[in-house]
């Protein structure tokens, strides 16, 4: 299954203080995250990329085909575009590299949070992926899943994030 192009928010510049739920998928939708050696390839470009680009990292969760992130722009001047591009690339060619095979899919999925809409509650809805998804009983039994700036306790006593209806 191939992502198409996603829409892009035509009058929004993802520059700047914001938040984003950033999903991207394998190429060919392969079971990549399927071991720690290759999720620690691809989190150490991830961590590298939102360094560079002045990204915070709330929290992140590797299922197997796809992984998805919640980022928050930590100065003005923060580019989420920029940031798409640079972890991609970063964590794709050091994963070619490594296991010999293509990791991303072109384009992915992308959530502009709104000021209603609370962090985390979106960072405990990407934890719970796993169990949503019957791969995991806990969001602590599974191994790819975490936040560097919460304890996974403080994430799991926010409100639940309902995704907003097209």
């Amino acid at each position: 299954m191939q992502t198409s192009r996603p829409e892009r928010l035509k009058a929004f510049d993802y520059i700047g203080h914001h938040a984003y739920f950033l999903t991207y998928c394998t190429d060919q939708r392969h079971a990549a995250f399927a071991d720690a050696d290759r999720v620690e390839v691809v989190s150490a470009q991830i961590l590298r990329a939102a360094a560079d680009e002045r990204f915070a990292l709330i929290a992140y969760c590797y299922m197997p085909d796809h992984l998805h992130l919640l980022v928050n722009g930590e100065q003005e001047n923060s580019d989420c575009r920029a940031f798409i591009k640079r972890s991609k690339q970063f964590s794709g060619f050091y994963y070619q590299k490594a296991f010999g095979r293509r990791l991303w899919q072109r384009y992915g999925y992308e959530h502009v949070l709104r000021g209603d809409e609370a962090v985390l509650g979106v960072a405990r809805y990407i934890l719970e992926n796993p169990v949503r998804a019957g791969i995991a009983t806990s969001v602590c039994d599974y191994p790819f899943t975490g936040s560097p700036v919460h304890s996974v306790e403080e994430i799991l006593d926010s409100l639940p994030w309902r995704p907003r209806s097209a």
